[in-house]
């Protein structure tokens, strides 16, 4: 618990654990999670396909699958979460914490445009707005984002936008709130490399403008190392090494930590040379252990 008269961590997940029930009993996809986030601050989190990064991250927003089931404390800026009926999360989620995720074009609706979609988002959380209202923040939050000629291209379809346009359509709607928290969950997924720096970029001109606290989930240790303060690293549903950025990359004491920075490709490496994490990565049933990835 925080102390009297000190300001409360923007996030603080503590013994998080997310259950599904399978045909062999239950899994927990993440088991006892704990991490603070400093209001204005950034964290990555890192680890391979079905490590618990996403479930991390739906948890937090209360978005879980219903069969899921969800145990520990999730708090935004000392308020309790994760008791919180859904008609009170809906206040919070999409204002004070919002989230970009990975696949912009199921996350948009092809029947609406996308100045409609913002402005919905906006409406949603404001009070005795105009629809014009809402146009002219939609239009000012596309221009936030760099798409050129927003005035005219908030009238336009999901698919009348590239995939680095409809990325940026997606954190206009994200910011349009101005929340204290961004969650961004693999947000240059399928992007190309050019279009990946230019989305990255945009996030870290977004909290530098704010002051948003950013959540930024990856499997790319690179985007890390550049867009955030500290790591945690995620195997099996569990948290193997949390570390500030620096120390994590210059010195990673988890094996598993070691074996994702040597899997990174270097110039100076043989041609054809490639270097892979050794072994299968457990099952969330298994757990993580320390030897496994040898």
């Amino acid at each position: 618990m925080t102390a009297i008269g000190k300001t409360p961590p923007l996030l603080e997940v503590e013994e998080l654990n997310v259950t599904f029930p399978t045909p062999h009993g239950a899994v927990d996809v993440v088991r006892d999670l704990g991490f603070t986030l400093e209001p204005g601050g950034s964290l990555g989190i890192v680890g391979e396909s079905g490590s618990g990064k996403s479930m991390t991250s739906l948890a937090i927003m209360g978005l879980l699958p219903p069969r899921a089931t969800m145990s520990g404390r999730v708090r935004l800026a000392g308020r309790e979460l994760s008791g919180l009926t859904d008609r009170q999360l809906r206040r919070v989620r999409g204002d004070r914490i919002a989230m970009v995720f990975q696949d912009p074009l199921s996350s948009l609706n092809p029947y609406y445009t996308v100045g409609a979609q913002i402005e919905e988002a906006y409406r949603a959380h404001r009070q005795r707005v105009t629809r014009r209202q809402a146009r002219r923040v939609a239009v000012e939050a596309m221009e936030r984002v760099h798409i050129a000629d927003a005035a005219r291209r908030v009238d336009h379809y999901p698919h009348q936008f590239s995939g680095g346009m409809r990325q940026r359509v997606m954190i206009a709607m994200a910011l349009c709130t101005e929340p204290d928290l961004l969650i961004a969950d693999e947000p240059t997924t399928a992007l190309d490399v050019t279009v990946q720096a230019q989305i990255l970029r945009l996030l870290t001109e977004v909290r530098q403008e704010t002051g948003a606290g950013l959540v930024l989930i990856t499997h790319d240790l690179a985007v890390v190392s550049e867009m955030t303060e500290e790591v945690l690293v995620m195997r099996a549903g569990a948290c193997v090494e949390r570390a500030s950025a620096e120390r994590l990359f210059s010195d990673p004491r988890h094996p598993y930590t070691r074996a994702l920075l040597d899997a990174v490709p270097r110039l100076d490496d043989e041609v054809g040379e490639l270097r892979t994490v050794r072994g299968r990565g457990p099952s969330p049933a298994a757990g993580a252990t320390e030897g496994d990835e040898r």
